[in-house]
């Protein structure tokens, strides 16, 4: 049985998953589950500035998104779902707009949709980068009170796991 050929759409399409699953797996090497966050100063889109040092003590949720990003517009819904349930809990949330992403496009999209968690613009790259060079959006972290990254999702996240990933790590003392 023959192999179908290099340009026919299912053999392009699976070869695009494959590209994707290596870029993913290249990523983690820098950044893994279990080693501290990366200290972090994030430029918020009110003016106003987070470090990772004001976080600590919460289990905080980073995704790393853009405005064009059409898994990352599908997924803020559930974004702002989850921040509302767990919010009152020492849960935060901080969304960061990649760097090749407009700022008025970003302050637009928050401001429509009533984005309620803290909303980040990384100008420069240095979030992405310092984070495991983020390529791929959307790509969310998990951080645990002590500092600690130990989950990461390249693309939407499972919500019913990460809400029962969330309920642990906000119960662990």
């Amino acid at each position: 049985m023959n192999a179908a050929p290099l340009h026919h759409p299912s053999r392009r399409k699976g070869l695009a998953w494959l590209a994707l699953a290596l870029a993913s797996l290249a990523g983690l090497s820098a950044c893994s589950t279990q080693d501290a966050a990366p200290e972090s100063r994030f430029v918020l889109i009110d003016g106003s500035t987070l470090h990772s040092a004001d976080l600590k003590g919460k289990v905080t949720l980073v995704n790393f998104w853009a405005t064009t990003c059409v898994s990352c517009v599908k997924e803020m819904p559930s974004l702002v779902n989850t921040y509302q349930k767990y919010k009152d809990q020492g849960f935060e949330t901080v969304a960061v707009a990649m760097s090749y992403d407009p700022p008025d496009w970003v302050v637009n999209f928050a401001s429509s949709r009533q984005l309620p968690f803290k909303v980040a613009l990384d100008n420069t790259g240095e979030l992405a980068r310092n984070w495991g060079d983020v390529k791929l959006t959307p790509t969310t972290y998990v951080v645990d009170k002590r500092g600690h990254i130990v989950k990461r999702y390249v693309g939407e996240p499972d919500f019913v796991a990460l809400h029962s990933l969330l309920e642990k790590l906000l119960a662990d003392g």
